[in-house]
């Protein structure tokens, strides 16, 4: 998919999904996913900029190579920070009116603040794999943990205690242009915010 032009901490189990939204319908989420205990495992910033380490590296590619195992899902922004990472993944089909119909804010990160949430009802489209959003972040976090814990093992990573990513994960359904506009430069300029970031420790 071509990119369109630009170039919390949860204490309880309970789910913070969007209650009545079909998560495998299409359309642009952007995902927030945080390491247990906000542990710093990625590399760090440096005036300014996002140095990654080995592991951060790996996060990357792992989050790169998405659309080369699952059919009908895409990935656009991205950004590893020292304990989290930011993206935009697109279930292909998406339209302007892929939407719930229900108007519920569920949060916003700094910077993101007045999007709430999308309105308005459209079909039901499954990716060809039959792959929902929770199923994407699920199978990120997976394969990220397997491929941190050989990293572990043969090179020494910095190791994490029990479980590499939260249980829970922010998202956030795109709902037009002007908002994923908003986003993408909220996930390419997160580095320079890093001091005052709501996961920075």
């Amino acid at each position: 998919m071509s990119r369109m032009t630009f170039n919390p901490d949860m204490r309880h189990r309970k789910s913070i999904r969007l209650r009545g939204y079909d998560y495998s319908q299409a359309g642009m989420y952007f995902i927030t996913v945080c390491t247990q205990g906000r542990q710093c495992l990625f590399g760090g910033i440096t005036d300014n900029e996002m140095h990654l380490n080995s592991a951060g590296k790996m996060v990357r590619a792992t989050w790169d190579d998405i659309p080369t195992h699952y059919d009908g899902v895409e990935i656009d922004q991205f950004a590893v920070m020292p304990n989290h990472i930011h993206g935009i993944v697109v279930l292909v089909g998406a339209g302007p009116r892929a939407c719930p119909d229900v108007d519920v804010d569920v949060g916003q990160p700094q910077g993101v603040e007045g999007q709430g949430q999308p309105q308005g009802v459209a079909p039901t489209i499954i990716t060809p794999t039959g792959l929902s959003l929770p199923d994407v972040v699920h199978r990120f976090k997976t394969m990220t943990t397997k491929k941190y814990m050989d990293g572990v093992k043969q090179n020494g990573w910095q190791p994490f205690p029990a479980k590499l990513w939260q249980r829970n994960y922010y998202e956030h359904i795109i709902r037009n242009e002007t908002a994923y506009l908003k986003i993408a430069e909220y996930i390419q300029t997160n580095p320079q915010r890093w001091q005052e970031d709501t996961y920075h420790v």
